[in-house]
């Protein structure tokens, strides 16, 4: 697809520099480095400008890293040799948080630290998204990937006991076992299931009302993208699938997916929904697709701008997936 890499969370050249991972001392240094630039992270929530349009960067002896005790995660080095880095003050309170809105399907909730630099709160990504340069997409997607790994992967898988970070934030370490551990990715497929001119959309139990999206499913041990393909659309809607390809691929880090864009001809129209998986599922014709992707159309709502579902359907509606 020649406009694959244009997805949200796209590869937009980062150097990671991952030959540095293991040499402290350079990582010490260039974290030191008075150019060296921090992304702050709460609770997976990077620090962002107030406007939405850009992450709030910091120097090494900015304030608000008194509350990121920990070493921070190394990211990478810009073109100019900036060194990158992410920040987790996660440990922090604030006054009169609100647990319950942030537990929202999209936490709509920010947060304001008193030592941050003006203009800037926490907000959640998904929220902020689409609205991000490339880069800083790239780079708060990587971080929030890896935060969210080490917050659920404290412990050995082999032996139970704890594990410590190493490698600049890209590795665990068990002391008891040896044991390493790497960042995890889950595969899923993301279809774009079309028959004629219409394509198959669906909305998942507990979704917001209205929100419909395109149909997707982990794929299992095995399994290649073609097969997970169609057994995913069977078993969620009973659709037959034949001729499926590869589209795009999208990091989904929420907290740990790969999202494979594929496309695939349905073989029939009958739905049969799986009440597990889907609540509803419709098939939905191009002008109707364009009601919907204006937010005119009276049932439903567009998947969210910035998600891989949203540039496929784009995309197809612009016959720009060849």
């Amino acid at each position: 697809m020649k406009h694959a890499e244009q997805v949200t969370f796209g590869g937009s050249g980062f150097d990671r520099a991952a030959h540095l991972r293991a040499d402290l001392q350079a990582l010490g240094a260039l974290a030191r480095d008075d150019a060296a630039r921090f992304m702050v992270l709460w609770r997976l929530k990077p620090l962002m400008r107030a406007d939405g349009e850009g992450l709030a960067w910091v120097g090494p002896d900015h304030p608000i890293l008194r509350d990121a005790p920990g070493a921070p995660l190394f990211l990478g080095l810009d073109e100019d040799g900036t060194a990158r880095f992410a920040a987790d003050l996660s440990d922090w309170v604030p006054v009169g948080l609100d647990s319950a809105a942030m537990g929202a399907f999209l936490d709509p909730t920010i947060q304001l630290h008193p030592d941050a630099p003006e203009g800037t709160h926490f907000a959640e990504l998904r929220a902020v998204m689409a609205r991000l340069p490339a880069r800083e997409a790239e780079l708060a997607a990587m971080a929030r990937g890896v935060r969210a790994w080490h917050d659920s992967h404290g412990f050995c898988a082999r032996c139970g006991a704890p594990s410590q970070a190493t490698q600049g934030g890209w590795q665990r370490l068990c002391d008891a076992c040896g044991a390493a551990h790497f960042p995890r990715t889950d595969p899923v497929v993301i279809m774009l299931i079309t028959h004629g001119n219409d394509v198959l959309v669906g909305r998942s139990p507990g979704w917001p009302e209205g929100m419909y999206s395109l149909l997707a499913g982990f794929m299992e041990p095995g399994e290649t993208m073609e097969a997970a393909v169609r057994r995913e659309v069977f078993e969620e809607a009973g659709v037959p699938v034949g001729r499926v390809g590869y589209l795009a691929s999208q990091p989904w880090v929420f907290p740990s997916s790969l999202m494979f864009g594929c496309r695939g001809e349905a073989l029939g129209r009958d739905i049969t929904l799986d009440p597990v998986e889907l609540e509803d599922a419709h098939w939905v014709g191009r002008e109707e697709m364009c009601t919907v992707l204006a937010g005119d159309h009276p049932q439903m709502r567009p998947a969210r701008e910035g998600a891989i579902a949203h540039f496929l359907i784009v995309n197809w509606l612009a016959d720009r997936l060849r």
